[in-house]
């Protein structure tokens, strides 16, 4: 089984936007494309436009170049320019994509290299889930509403927070063909994203759960990231991300409660295990001490 990490991130606000492929662990990687992303002259491909003296658009076959400019890189990188901007634009099958392995990595967010191959190693194991660093959960309010939050909303079933049901893919692994399945899914699901510019993590993890309905399991498998980094808070970058929104969460929770209309139910199961490079402790043990 080989290694494929995959991602997106814009060049410009108004013009093409494109999505980097890398083979390798890094920051360009798998950010959602809105305005409220970093500017262009931040990061890697603020360094591609600054040496290439790009006043605006940085072009794909220039960019290749200037990436191996930079040294040597014991793997290609492709940059996939995009039409439109839309937030899943990252969940496109490319046919670059060889692997059945697929990272995905925000350009916010920084792993280690040793946590990046214990979650390979636990993906091999579970490569019918998504396998990552961040989990969610869903609950349903007393009017029946779903809300969407972290692991400190309460749960009315248990009256805690130990359980998760999501787990995001902007930090994950998973098979490449949910990406293919992704593109079969109803235009309404693929409308919502569009309209809100947010929620294709909450999607794939809707697809990935019915995937796995006969068998009642969790779209995904939390791994406790030893070392991981948001770039946002410790670069100071000024990079406000989009979930600093005041309507991120109640958007969200918009998106779930749709969702669950369109496929008619909501398939999302709980889980409480979180695997650990070591250990193998509860979820509820990781609230505790975080």
């Amino acid at each position: 089984m080989r290694l494929h990490l995959r991602g997106c991130r814009p060049i410009s606000p108004r013009r093409a936007y494109v999505i980097i492929i890398p083979l390798l662990l890094l920051l360009v990687v798998g950010a959602a494309l809105t305005s409220l992303l970093p500017s262009p002259e931040d990061g890697v491909l603020g360094v591609l436009r600054r040496r290439a003296n790009i006043s605006r658009v940085i072009q794909p076959e220039r960019a290749t170049k200037l990436w191996d400019s930079l040294g040597p890189h014991p793997v290609p990188v492709v940059f996939k320019e995009q039409s439109s901007n839309r937030m899943r634009n990252r969940l496109q099958p490319f046919a670059e994509i060889e692997t059945d392995a697929v990272l995905m990595l925000d350009d916010d967010t920084l792993v280690s290299a040793p946590d990046i191959s214990f979650a390979f190693s636990v993906w091999k194991q579970f490569s019918d889930q998504i396998v990552g660093f961040v989990p969610r959960k869903h609950v349903t309010t007393a009017s029946g509403v779903y809300s969407y939050g972290s692991f400190e909303l309460q749960d009315p079933d248990v009256g805690g927070g130990d359980r998760y049901s999501m787990v995001l893919v902007g930090a994950a692994f998973f098979h490449r063909r949910f990406l293919e399945l992704f593109q079969t899914q109803p235009a309404e699901m693929h409308a919502l994203l569009d309209e809100t510019q947010n929620c294709d993590d909450i999607a794939m993890n809707f697809v990935v759960a019915r995937e796995l309905s006969g068998l009642r399991r969790p779209s995904g498998v939390f791994v406790k990231p030893v070392d991981m980094r948001n770039l946002e808070k410790e670069a100071s970058s000024g990079y406000v991300g989009m979930w600093h929104r005041a309507e991120h969460l109640l958007q969200r929770s918009h998106c779930l409660n749709r969702l669950a209309r369109i496929y008619g139910g909501m398939p999302l199961h709980y889980s409480n295990i979180m695997i650990s490079q070591f250990g193998f402790p509860s979820y509820g043990n990781h609230k505790s001490r975080s």
